[in-house]
């Protein structure tokens, strides 16, 4: 095993790219992710799970054409805004003034999800804490039906409704992610919303975007190369983890793109489409099948053989629900292990290993991300 800082050939730095506070972000991964992809000769990449599109973004900026794929809706919303767009930043400024010039008003926004400072404690009289400051839900309430009176082109919307997100990234309470807020209001929470132009960008190539199963989309595209991220389930046996972890991290994220004033429930005052019985993602699934396989290591070797690319280029935690041998096992049934790459948080290193089954020594240690550079026999 050779471990370093950084590799003689490494790509130093990634184009840069824009996102929300993000569980599943790879935006410390891109250097490595851009790396891997140079040493095969692929010029359209399937970006299958593109959550906030930094991966799909770095792609684009990077010359590839892209497919960019995630079942969340304000992913699509992202990836329309950052892929498709064909108009330069200063061309949607005027759009962006009107909207942050728009009265504050008193709406759904508010009613559920917007709080009093109270002194600095967020919990408010129903004894629910909010996510957002009162004066800021006003400002979304009005923003947000003021980008469905315009009635705007599809990629414009997508820029306005980006614009607004990352905004309200900027002056939430919370510790990234929507099923819990803070007791306390955070600094950042007392800052103004306002919205600015997002860094779009226009590229040569003509990118896709998609909103669907994965499964089914791969049944209708191809690619040189794909590349794969779930979002894998923990491994922790005794706190199984939401079976839809994603999907109700960032219910909030949806309700602003659909503006559809969806019924509630719990104390984060969830989409009552992201509980447990309505929504489910199987590669979160947590249990074994009868055989004593788990579902989601199944599911990523289905994934993979149903895949039309040559390449897959497959991200994968430590944290993950598979043992590195049975992960080990199905990636070399699936084809050859061409590259790989482990980058440890903790330590700040990156290693590489030379034969296929080096990487199973003292591979579970937590805070580690595994790249694996696979070609399909």
């Amino acid at each position: 095993m050779q471990t370093t800082g950084l590799f003689d050939d490494i790509v130093a730095d990634a184009p840069p790219t824009e996102g929300v506070k993000y569980a599943g972000s790879k935006l410390k991964l891109l250097p490595y992710v851009l790396r891997l992809i140079k040493k095969v000769d692929a010029k359209t990449i399937l970006d299958g799970f593109s959550g906030t599109t930094r991966v799909s973004q770095a792609l684009a900026k990077s010359g590839y054409q892209v497919l960019s794929n995630d079942i969340a809706v304000w992913s699509e919303v992202f990836g329309t805004c950052y892929l498709l767009n064909k108009k330069t930043r200063a061309e949607y400024q005027e759009l962006i003034e009107h909207l942050n010039a728009v009265k504050p008003i008193d709406g759904w926004f508010t009613e559920h999800y917007g709080g009093q400072p109270n002194g600095g404690c967020a919990i408010q009289t129903d004894g629910l804490k909010k996510p957002w400051q009162v004066n800021n839900t006003r400002k979304l309430d009005a923003i947000r039906e003021e980008i469905d009176r315009l009635s705007l082109p599809a990629v414009d919307k997508a820029v306005a409704l980006t614009g607004l997100i990352l905004a309200l990234d900027e002056v939430d309470s919370t510790l990234g992610h929507f099923v819990s807020y803070l007791q306390d209001w955070s600094p950042r929470s007392y800052n103004r919303l306002f919205l600015k132009v997002p860094n779009v960008f226009v590229t040569e190539k003509e990118h896709k975007v998609f909103r669907r199963d994965i499964f089914d989309l791969v049944k209708d595209v191809s690619a040189d190369l794909a590349y794969f991220d779930p979002p894998y389930g923990s491994n922790n046996q005794k706190m199984p983890p939401s079976r839809v972890r994603y999907a109700s991290y960032y219910h909030l994220w949806t309700t602003v793109c659909l503006n559809d004033r969806p019924e509630l429930f719990g104390k984060a005052k969830r989409r009552e489409d992201t509980s447990d019985v309505v929504a489910s993602s199987v590669f979160e699934e947590f249990r074994r099948n009868r055989a004593g396989k788990f579902i989601a290591l199944e599911a990523i070797e289905r994934l993979i053989k149903s895949t039309n690319a040559r390449w897959i280029l497959l991200s994968y935690s430590s944290g993950g629900r598979a043992t590195v041998q049975e992960l080990n096992e199905l990636l070399c049934e699936c084809g050859a292990i061409l590259d790989f790459i482990e980058v440890d948080y903790k330590k700040n290193v990156m290693a590489e290993m030379k034969w296929t089954n080096e990487w199973i020594r003292d591979s579970e240690q937590p805070h580690r991300e595994f790249l694996f550079l696979i070609e399909k026999r």
